[in-house]
């Protein structure tokens, strides 16, 4: 859950800055009067002039250092993108059915039914529940909202004793590892008389 957030962040940051810095560079091209601080004088102005282009052309070590910042750059938006793009919910699980087959259970599914049964729980108010990891050996991301006067330990062993345990033997898994996160709902002071 941190990731999205640190992605929608960075993309918003990066957004903004690239917003104000294209819009600034339309509204002096269009030919409103720049500002004190810009680096041009005005819409005919070049971005970079001769003298700026062929400065390092003759040094040794320009051009292979601007094709690996370049290649260095496109590496690093790649592997943002596959990062982005990776799933993390796990979308289906396999089960053995013992003919050597197996069939397939959507992690959807288990995961609905892990939040239906860990709901029931006493003190729980209220569930969220990530199946991760691979089709053959998932793992589970939960997070539980207990009711202000329940022992967390409680908590957390009736959801490994109950909850878990009955999706880890519907499934026929040999083990279902969990993570769990543990929150107390907050609530105002009681008034006493």
């Amino acid at each position: 859950m941190r990731g999205g957030a640190v992605n929608r962040v960075l993309l918003a940051i990066a957004g903004l800055l690239l917003l104000a810095l294209g819009g600034s560079v339309l509204a002096v091209g269009l030919g409103a009067p720049p500002p004190h601080w810009w680096l041009h004088t005005g819409p005919h102005d070049v971005l970079l002039s001769s003298a700026e282009r062929t400065r390092w052309r003759d040094a040794d070590w320009w051009w292979p250092t601007v094709i690996a910042a370049l290649a260095l750059l496109v590496l690093l938006a790649l592997w943002w993108l596959t990062s982005v793009l990776r799933r993390r919910r796990l979308t289906e699980v396999l089960v053995d059915t013992g003919d050597g087959e197996g069939a397939l259970l959507r992690g959807k599914a288990l995961e609905s039914v892990l939040a239906e049964d860990a709901a029931r729980g006493q003190g729980v108010s209220h569930i969220e529940t990530l199946l991760t990891g691979r089709r053959t050996t998932p793992a589970v991301r939960a997070w539980l909202r207990l009711e202000p006067d329940v022992d967390p330990g409680t908590a957390l062993a009736d959801f490994t004793a109950q909850a878990l345990t009955h999706a880890r033997e519907s499934a026929g898994l040999a083990s279902l590892p969990a993570e769990v996160r543990l929150r107390a709902v907050k609530h105002r002071a009681e008034r006493v008389a």
